[in-house]
């Protein structure tokens, strides 16, 4: 799946993936997508390891901008990420996260979004599901305060 326009679009704003080190990936198959995410201060938890909240945050926002991808002009919400932890991923490794999609209906998208680390172990599997929106012409976007 081609995502160049709307990576070119969250590049230029800031959010939780640059904050996390989220990196997004086009991929040649039209239902799939990739991101990488270095493990670092940025992302892990106390102990240095993944955050399995960043893991979460990880797969949710491939997962959002596959669905931005698929469905141009339209936003897409995340309502419910679910994941299981496998293993744990030490600071300076990276890991890939692979999302799938399960199903692509008028207004919601499910995606399995597989987590691995540098050696191509799993370390989280998730489901994401995105809710998809038309925002009316008149109905302005949300700023932040």
């Amino acid at each position: 799946m081609n995502i160049d326009d709307v990576v070119k679009r969250i590049d230029n704003t800031d959010g939780l993936s640059k904050t996390l080190g989220m990196k997004f990936i086009s991929t040649p198959e039209p239902d799939t997508i990739m991101a990488t995410m270095k493990v670092d201060e940025r992302n892990r938890q106390p102990f240095g390891f993944l955050s399995g909240g960043a893991s979460l945050a990880l797969a949710e926002n491939v997962a959002g901008i596959g669905s931005l991808a698929l469905c141009p002009g339209r936003i897409a919400v995340g309502i419910n990420v679910s994941g299981t932890h496998v293993i744990a991923v030490s600071e300076g490794d990276t890991v890939t996260a692979l999302a799938k999609l399960v199903h692509k209906g008028r207004v919601l998208h499910t995606w399995q979004v597989d987590i691995r680390n540098s050696q191509g172990e799993t370390v989280c599997t998730v489901q994401v599901t995105n809710y998809v929106i038309t925002l009316k012409k008149d109905q302005p976007k949300k700023q932040a305060e």
